[in-house]
């Protein structure tokens, strides 16, 4: 499933990067002509059953020709909301006739001889296809005519200088975002506080509480390496940082650095040591013997492979607890680009980051929006190009756009992981040389999945959650992959299913669950208050003297581009 946007607006971006992203290949344009190839092929070795279609079809357009419209667009889908679609006869007969090919054509896929992994993926490129081929993506357009019209030519002029910008400063892609709009520091991640630590690959962020009033056992947010730590800190009413501050939480945040051909050998123990000494830093400054991790995305993950090395290590009581947010560590997942990736492809994707010594998050940012094209591409091509209107200045969209790199060696791992799934098993992956085994990591744990999320899909994260030992607790939200983060109270669309029983079966937990109104901070609040200590006069003072304040939150890593 996935989020479906409301009429006249922009879609929500998906693009938190996860061990599955970080993993993903990329889809090569030799494998989408080799799909090709073998439907031009089914269709010479099936001649009776293409052309059975192929009149069908002709018997369908003969009948939108003399005025019928049999087919009816998802109410859902913004591209065809104008009434010229419907009134107007010459567009009604070109959506109808666009609408009678796809099913069509998808029938042909669906009673064809070809296998159900070569299905999946024909419906996957013919989808791609479809949605670059609709009519609403030219000129004509009625909603690019009447722009036209009322703008006296100009808002073509502008479209053709909005493609000439993207194509010379944002890879050919269209811009999701007025990027003018928001700065770093100024706007957007403004909560006050300092660096108080910093290595090679992170900064170590303290906030400033917000409350008379501290528990004991401090915080450590850990987001994903791709994308900048501020998603959990946007403007004041979105910011998850201050949420936990305002509630008595001592709350740290690591910043990751974007990573250059220098860090090309950094790998996943890299990462682990680093937010090791995090860790122990953490303790250090506020005295505590043991730190609450909370980890989104590929953040999950490497708090997952830190607790396991430090379980080896007999050290699992500097961590109180652990929430995991849409993170997923059982790498089993049913996606459309899953479906291209063979041993070939991994190897070149290896290949290509180590002679780079980086995966761009940009190449990996274009790869998930053609997944999702109707949505992150063309939306934009009709509002940028075809109305000549700038992009929306939105907070989330602009913390999508700004991506950072993964070192080589990291994005390596993370292919390893998405193709020998070592975390289900026992000492399947070894960090800092130490074996991993989740079940021994006896840390309760809070995990949140999100039910439209396409990216790290809510059956698989709720599958990663049963690899951990101790005290467990799932919640499933009514959202997609950022808004399962972004989700505070005062939403009147929130809510959440949740089932204290995890059985093996992600679709009898379903089926069992109990619907609850609202966001689910507040139960993740009670949960992680109960696991932080007991309270005590707030202490203002950032760091100590071991870790002094280097510089003011944001920091320098998250400016590096």
């Amino acid at each position: 499933m996935r989020d479906k946007p409301a009429a006249g607006t922009l879609p929500e971006p998906a693009n938190l990067v996860t061990a599955e992203e970080g993993s993903n290949p990329g889809l090569r344009g030799r494998d989408m002509l080799s799909t090709l190839r073998a439907l031009a092929l089914q269709g010479l070795k099936q001649p009776v059953h293409s052309t059975r279609h192929a009149l069908a079809l002709g018997g369908q357009l003969g009948r939108v020709l003399l005025g019928d419209a049999p087919y009816q667009h998802s109410a859902q889908d913004a591209r065809f909301q104008d009434p010229t679609w419907r009134l107007n006869p010459l567009y009604r007969r070109g959506l109808q006739s666009y609408l009678a090919w796809q099913k069509q054509l998808t029938a042909w896929i669906d009673e064809s001889d070809l296998a159900a992994d070569d299905q999946a993926r024909a419906r996957f490129i013919v989808t791609l296809l479809g949605d670059a081929l609709s009519p609403s993506n030219g000129l004509i357009n009625p909603l690019a005519l009447k722009e036209m019209f009322n703008t006296g030519g100009l808002s073509l002029i502008h479209g053709l200088r909005h493609l000439a910008g993207d194509l010379l400063h944002n890879g050919g892609m269209p811009s999701q975002v007025s990027k003018a709009a928001f700065e770093v520091g100024r706007n957007i991640a403004t909560t006050p506080g300092a660096v108080v630590f910093r290595t090679e690959l992170l900064e170590l962020i303290q906030y400033k509480p917000m409350s008379e009033q501290q528990y004991q056992q401090p915080l450590l947010i850990v987001p994903p390496q791709i994308n900048k730590y501020y998603i959990f800190d946007l403007s004041p009413e979105k910011s998850f940082v201050q949420y936990a501050l305002k509630n008595g939480l001592q709350v740290f945040m690591v910043s990751w650095r974007n990573p250059d051909i220098r860090h090309r050998e950094c790998g996943l123990s890299h990462y682990v040591e680093a937010l090791k000494e995090a860790l122990d830093a953490c303790r250090a400054i506020t005295g505590s013997k043991a730190v609450n991790l909370a980890g989104a995305c590929a953040g999950g993950l490497t708090i997952a492979a830190l607790q396991g090395h430090l379980q080896a290590k007999r050290q699992l009581r500097k961590v109180a607890s652990a929430s995991y947010l849409v993170s997923m560590l059982d790498s089993r997942v049913e996606s459309p680009a899953a479906l291209f990736v063979t041993e070939q492809t991994l190897e070149a994707a290896k290949l290509r980051s180590y002679r780079n010594g980086v995966l761009d998050g940009r190449d990996l940012a274009k790869v998930f929006a053609w997944m999702r094209s109707n949505d992150l591409v063309w939306t934009y091509w009709v509002n940028n190009y075809l109305l000549g209107r700038q992009p929306p200045a939105f907070d989330i969209l602009y913390w999508n756009s700004d991506n950072t790199r993964l070192p080589a060696a990291l994005h390596g791992d993370f292919l390893d992981l998405f193709k020998h799934n070592p975390l289900i098993r026992s000492g399947g992956l070894e960090i800092c040389g130490t074996p991993i085994d989740l079940r021994k990591v006896t840390v309760d744990s809070f995990s949140v999945a999100g039910s439209n999320d396409h990216i790290t899909p809510w059956d698989t994260v709720y599958r990663s959650t049963l690899l951990l030992g101790g005290n467990r607790r799932f919640l499933l939200s009514n959202s997609g992959h950022i808004q399962s983060i972004l989700n505070p109270p005062g939403n009147p669309k929130a809510n959440y299913l949740e089932n204290s029983k995890l059985s093996s079966d992600p679709r009898a937990w379903y089926f069992d669950a109990q619907q609850q109104i609202g966001s689910w901070w507040p139960a993740w609040l009670d949960w992680i208050q109960a696991r932080s200590g007991g309270q005590r006069k707030t202490l203002k003072t950032l760091g100590n003297q071991a870790h002094p304040p280097m510089e003011a939150a944001p920091g320098t890593y998250v400016h590096s581009s």
